[in-house]
């Protein structure tokens, strides 16, 4: 029997769906991850892609209005990209409304609630329309225990921000689950509950819950079961390592992976700030890491290697993997490289 004072996994959010995917008026692909994100890892549940006057960016969808997409299936319009601040423009909100009205409701993980915009909630009211914010931590989140829990775990983590956390990690797990082994993938961004059905946003959580957060996050489980979470920001970070800290703290991994983009030399949006080095994040993981699970160690590189060709991708994961001594490999790219990385999580 478990002990009742370890945590005990969150019920999964009701998320509704299908999705038509809700671009606005984005001009930048890089804000756009959710979407993406959602025609990359749950194309069975997007219908197609609604965009407004001046976009500059699709998802290569179907193009619908609201009324149309109610027709096809789609049953929720998910908003799929970030604006500065998480806000929602005053120039969206007669699209919205559309859709509620069509008989779409909305999921959105946008710092901003739907809910604290009246015209929207005062429609949806009106009209029996469901606004979902997925940015909403549990209510009965507790401050971590540091106690271990069965179970295995390993956590993606970054020598940045934005370079393939929740990619690596959605491959790690189904990978690992493509060969018949115990693996579930733990969301703690928007973008990754919206994929899976579940999880904790970890950046809406209040600072002193985050590892508790963690803990919830990736229960007690059987002894050959490995929870696979997903890392957000860099210890690295100036903004964004007392998130990254905290979830390392919580999660307590027993393996980890770094993820690393080749090329990139400083820290995104911190042009005075370099980028670590693969080596230095390890070591600082490793030595903060030991705080609650003295025996975590790292077992492989990921490597976003998107903007390069075949030929240069296989030549960078051959060096990194031989300089390190570890598995390197790109998921997405696959083959005999990520064969080896899955290897490594199942060792």
């Amino acid at each position: 029997m478990l002990d009742r004072h370890l945590p005990v996994e969150p019920p999964a959010p009701a998320l509704p769906g299908p999705y038509l995917l809700f671009l606005g008026d984005t001009v930048e692909p890089g804000y756009a991850k959710t979407a993406f994100g959602l025609r990359d890892w749950a194309a069975d549940r997007c219908v197609g892609e609604l965009t407004l006057p001046g976009a500059r960016v699709t998802t290569g969808l179907p193009s619908f209005m609201p009324a149309a997409a109610f027709a096809a299936g789609a049953r929720a319009l998910l908003i799929g990209v970030a604006t500065p601040g998480g806000l929602i423009p005053a120039n969206w909100l007669p699209t919205l409304i559309a859709s509620l009205e069509a008989g779409l409701e909305i999921v959105s993980g946008m710092h901003a609630r739907l809910s604290d915009i009246d015209v929207l909630r005062t429609t949806a009211a009106r009209l029996g329309r469901r606004l979902v914010d997925v940015r909403t931590p549990p209510t009965n989140i507790a401050v971590a225990s540091g106690q271990r829990r069965p179970g295995r775990r390993l956590l993606t983590v970054g020598t940045d921000c934005a370079l393939g956390k929740k990619y690596t990690a959605l491959s790690i797990a189904r990978g690992l689950e493509a060969r018949g082994l115990k693996a579930t993938f733990r969301a703690t961004g928007q973008t990754g509950i919206m994929i899976s059905g579940g999880g904790i946003p970890i950046d809406a959580v209040v600072a002193d819950f985050v590892s508790g957060a963690a803990e919830m996050l990736s229960p007690a489980s059987d002894p050959d079961h490995l929870d696979v979470i997903e890392g957000q920001g860099s210890i690295f970070h100036p903004a964004y390592a007392p998130v990254s800290l905290g979830l390392l703290h919580g999660s307590q991994p027993d393996l980890f992976v770094v993820c690393h983009e080749p090329g990139r030399t400083h820290i995104l949006g911190h042009p005075s700030y370099a980028l670590p080095s693969i080596e230095q994040v390890i070591d600082q993981t490793m030595a903060l890491g030991r705080l609650t699970n003295p025996g975590i160690r790292c077992i492989g590189v990921s490597l976003n290697t998107g903007a390069m060709d075949t030929p240069v991708a296989e030549r960078e994961i051959a060096e990194v993997s031989l300089r390190l001594g570890l598995p390197a490999a790109d998921p997405l790219r696959g083959g005999p490289a990520f064969d080896r990385l899955l290897d490594a999580c199942s060792a």
